[in-house]
């Protein structure tokens, strides 16, 4: 048989992937380009959305590699975007960082319960924000 190759092993266990494509969503047009900006200048390819149901439809379009998800956003919230993300078969390995404005230790905790990967309140410093994306790599 055959070596298995990288992402493919016997046990399908599931490897760090190289985060190149990412989507950025935000209802704020001023929150989304200072995010674009920061990622952009990294190198990496930028996606954005502006509502909950645009991410939706664009991480299983676009599958991006990582989703930036702000929570307060008219219509569908990002909470319930990431439940719907983190439990949809085609989507559900896209780890997702929620960067929202709230921030309290309720907020954050209900934000990993509907699926979120990590937690980051606004403003967002761009050098963590980062480093938890070079982490996940």
């Amino acid at each position: 048989m055959p070596p298995a190759e990288p992402g493919n092993s016997p046990e399908g266990s599931i490897e760090a992937m190289p985060i190149k494509k990412i989507l950025v969503v935000d209802d704020s047009p001023t929150e989304r380009l200072a995010l674009v900006e920061a990622l952009a200048g990294k190198g990496y390819q930028i996606v954005t959305a502006e509502s909950g149901e645009e991410a939706i439809t664009k991480s299983r379009s676009e599958l991006p590699d990582l989703i930036l998800m702000d929570v307060v956003m008219p219509g569908m919230n990002g909470y319930q975007a990431t439940r719907t993300i983190s439990r949809d078969e085609a989507t559900r390995a896209i780890p997702i960082i929620m960067c929202t404005s709230k921030g309290l230790e309720t907020d954050r905790i209900w934000g990993m319960r509907q699926g979120a990967y990590d937690y980051l309140v606004k403003p967002v410093d761009a050098a963590d924000l980062l480093k938890r994306i070079q982490a996940l790599s």
